[in-house]
């Protein structure tokens, strides 16, 4: 394990005039969810998460030196064009992670960044993107540090991107991530995510992720004003203890493999993400009619078939809906037959467990 002082650099063995990198990482969806956090982007309680495969953030940085100077120098393009309402995040990263790579203002940044999917929609584009410009500013460190190691390289990533989102720690590296110290998980920390490191049930292999766009607009609410409202708030206390005993109960399930106790979780997850919004003060309501028409449905579906398909959800209206690849095929009738009417536009995303950031 590595600590926060291990993140600080006391040299740089090479230098580098110019050049680009280019990563893609994925989003992640997390089965015990991560609400509340401390100072420096410190869970209030452990997470663990599936990562994504096909819903991720590409992001190409270009990088030139310069006369070294007391601000950041940076354009930031979504899709190609300049987007300066995004350029107040960038900026607040930087400054969050100056003291980690001391080299940042002696360079100019291009940062080119797309999604394969709706940013802002409750698709944790935040985590995506966050995790897959860390890799590049990494790609760059390694660059004047050729002796980096390989599990720093990854460990330090996941730590950058956490000071930039905090699910973004968990969109690095791994199928299954965990963040945040959790007693019976060894390396787990409130640092960075690692790599889930016990058995895993072969249920639990490509598991299927299928995520119902209820609704396609930008949140009601951001995660960090929904994080925010845990202070203070009033089952606070009980709910970071039930974290932490759900994920005590998933560890048993992973190696197990019993699906029906998954399920269990998981839904429970969801469903006390959104009470501890519909709970705080000020209060708020995240799900749409169609999330609940949709929630019904899989109730309905799974009782009649027993078929092991379940939902979570992220702070907004849409459904991811989860299951194992071998119940594929009619999981997916079942969603064209009966949920993609609740969908805006029809529309769904298909996606199963991937593998993390990948260099391009």
């Amino acid at each position: 394990m590595f600590s926060i002082s291990d993140f600080i650099p006391s040299f740089y063995s090479n230098t580098i005039e110019s050049g680009q990198f280019q990563w893609t990482a994925p989003s992640n969806i997390a089965l015990v969810k991560y609400w509340g956090k401390k100072e420096n982007q410190i869970p209030a309680n452990p997470s663990v998460s599936f990562t994504l495969n096909s819903c991720k953030t590409s992001t190409k940085v270009a990088f030139s030196k310069i006369q070294k100077q007391d601000t950041f120098s940076f354009d930031l393009l979504f899709e190609g064009k300049p987007k300066e309402d995004f350029k107040p995040k960038i900026q607040k990263f930087l400054e969050r992670i100056e003291v980690y790579m001391p080299f940042l203002k002696d360079y100019h940044f291009t940062i080119d960044t797309q999604n394969t999917f709706p940013h802002s929609s409750g698709i944790a584009s935040s985590a995506s993107g966050m995790a897959a410009l860390a890799m590049n500013l990494m790609s760059l460190e390694k660059a004047l540090r050729p002796e980096m190691t390989e599990d720093y390289f990854y460990q330090k990533a996941s730590f950058l991107a956490r000071l930039g989102s905090g699910s973004a720690c968990r969109s690095v590296k791994g199928e299954v991530v965990v963040w945040g110290d959790q007693a019976n998980i060894i390396g787990s920390t409130d640092l960075y995510g690692v790599e889930y490191p016990h058995a895993i049930h072969d249920n639990f292999k490509d598991f299927q992720d299928t995520i119902l766009l209820v609704d396609k607009g930008e949140k009601q609410v951001s995660s960090t004003l929904g994080h925010d409202l845990m202070h203070n708030h009033p089952f606070a206390e009980q709910r970071f203890a039930q974290a932490h005993e759900n994920l005590d109960k998933l560890r048993t399930i992973f190696e197990n493999g019993n699906l029906d106790e998954f399920i269990k979780i998981v839904e429970n997850e969801a469903l006390t993400l959104h009470a501890m919004m519909m709970t705080s003060m000020p209060y708020f309501i995240l799900m749409k009619p169609n999330t609940l028409h949709i929630i019904n449905s899989i109730w309905k579906f799974r009782s009649e078939t027993q078929i092991p398909v379940c939902f979570t959800l992220d702070a907004g209206a849409n459904v991811h809906v989860l299951y194992p690849e071998n119940v594929k095929e009619k999981v997916l009738q079942f969603i064209q037959d009966e949920l993609v009417g609740y969908c805006q536009n029809g529309q769904y995303i298909c996606d199963q467990i991937g593998i993390g950031a990948v260099q391009l």
